[in-house]
């Protein structure tokens, strides 16, 4: 029976995907729930497993191409997995009599069978059953010999997860001799080189990073207040208070914590930095969902801490790192990258001194945090060099009036200033 294999709900605004990298060839065998194909959308890259097990017989939208939601992207046969399965324990039964022996289909001629045959048959199928369908497929990609593959599945049986940390640590060893080699032919030959222009099209994820920018520069009246924090007191904290906090936590005590709680403090002082419009409405928010800008391969994501005001400085630390690792394994979900109600940008974390932010819509506020470098700075008629980081908030100034922009920041580089006052709530 072929089964179809369709592009499925992923969001209320998505109507679209791009088909991402096939993770199987046509007349694989997979298992159910086994990993198919990467789509990737406006928002997030998620793996599509399969429904039933099968063999896949078709693929009809290839990567590059792009897919409408409910359509049919490939096709697996599960009549045909179940004729291999039976052939293969054919194959397996008619191998061996109860005695043990090999017996021959050929009559008298069976003990003449070719030695290519012989351990063609040697081989079926018990090895080959003890590694998974995933993991047999990175381990061809990689040239991985499975004798060399440490198995922690029931049985023996080499997992997905093996077959990954066997790729890494090959590569691992490999990559040093890839470097030299570049290096190498990296030198100058003394002849020139002209580069040739490369067009690549831009993914799902960037066009709507592009759009968004363009949106909230065409339709919100963005305007951008500074102010400056003397970061001695937070790195101080760190410094006295750090290894404490990771031995009890498990979690390293970052800058980013306190300009999270600093935020979400000075958020319920100003709810209306926290609202968005709507038409002619202003709709305020209940809670403050905190967006976190991560930078990744496919372009900066922005995933939510959600009631940000009622998390602990390691909760919010936890999350944080949370979401940055699943950044880098590309495995953020569209619920976590939805729903923020004000956002935080770090670029302070590549050397920025100071930048103008752009507000990420419908929200209507963002901060922008920079560099902590020290500075001079007069502090009761004298001068004192102070470690000062420049702070930004971007806004929509049909929403939020300077006065209350201004203020907001200046209540948020207080906290920062005095960390006891996040400490008290107060």
């Amino acid at each position: 029976m072929l089964v179809d294999i369709i592009v499925p709900e992923l969001g209320e605004s998505i109507s679209e995907v791009e088909i991402g990298e096939w993770l199987v060839e046509v007349g694989s065998r997979v298992e159910t729930d086994e990993e198919l194909v990467a789509l990737e959308s406006e928002k997030a890259t998620v793996e599509l497993p399969a429904p039933r097990g099968g063999v896949l017989v078709e693929i009809i939208k290839k990567q590059g191409e792009t897919a409408a939601i409910g359509e049919v992207i490939a096709r697996l046969d599960t009549e045909k997995e179940e004729v291999e399965k039976a052939s293969d324990e054919g194959q397996e039964d008619a191998g061996e009599d109860p005695a043990g022996e090999t017996r021959s289909t050929n009559g008298d001629r069976g003990d003449e069978r070719a030695p290519a045959a012989e351990q063609e048959e040697k081989e079926l199928p018990e090895e080959r059953d003890k590694i998974m369908p995933a993991a047999a497929r990175i381990l061809a990609q990689h040239g991985i010999d499975p004798e060399t593959v440490t198995p922690t599945g029931p049985d023996g049986r080499i997992l997905k997860e093996d077959a990954q940390r066997a790729a890494e640590e090959a590569e691992s060893r490999r990559k040093p001799v890839e470097d030299a080699e570049e290096a190498a032919e990296a030198e100058p030959s003394g002849e020139e080189v002209v580069e040739e222009e490369r067009r690549v099209r831009m993914t799902p994820i960037r066009r709507t990073i592009a759009a968004r920018l363009l949106e909230a520069t065409q339709n919100m009246a963005l305007l951008t207040t500074f102010n400056e924090a003397d970061m001695s007191a937070v790195k101080q904290a760190r410094a006295e208070l750090g290894e404490a906090f990771a031995q009890k936590h498990g979690v390293r005590l970052g800058f980013m914590s306190f300009f999270v709680k600093a935020a979400v403090t000075s958020l319920l002082d100003f709810p209306r930095v926290n609202a968005r419009i709507e038409g002619s409405d202003i709709v305020y928010r209940r809670s403050c969902d905190i967006g976190v800008a991560i930078g990744s391969e496919k372009g900066l994501v922005v995933p939510v801490i959600r009631g940000a005001e009622n998390l602990s400085f390691a909760a919010i630390e936890k999350k944080i790192a949370e979401y940055a690792e699943k950044a880098e394994k590309n495995a953020l979900t569209l619920k976590e990258l939805e729903g923020g109600s004000f956002t935080i940008s770090n670029g302070g974390v590549y050397g920025s001194m100071l930048s103008t932010p752009i507000v990420n819509p419908p929200q209507s506020a963002i901060l922008g945090l920079h560099a902590i470098n020290d500075r001079p700075v007069a502090i009761d008629g004298e001068v004192r060099i102070r470690p000062v980081m420049y702070l930004a908030l971007s806004y929509d100034h049909r929403i939020i009036d300077g006065r209350e922009a201004v203020t907001f920041l200046k209540r948020i580089t207080e906290r920062i200033e005095q960390p006891q006052k996040l400490l008290l709530e107060i």
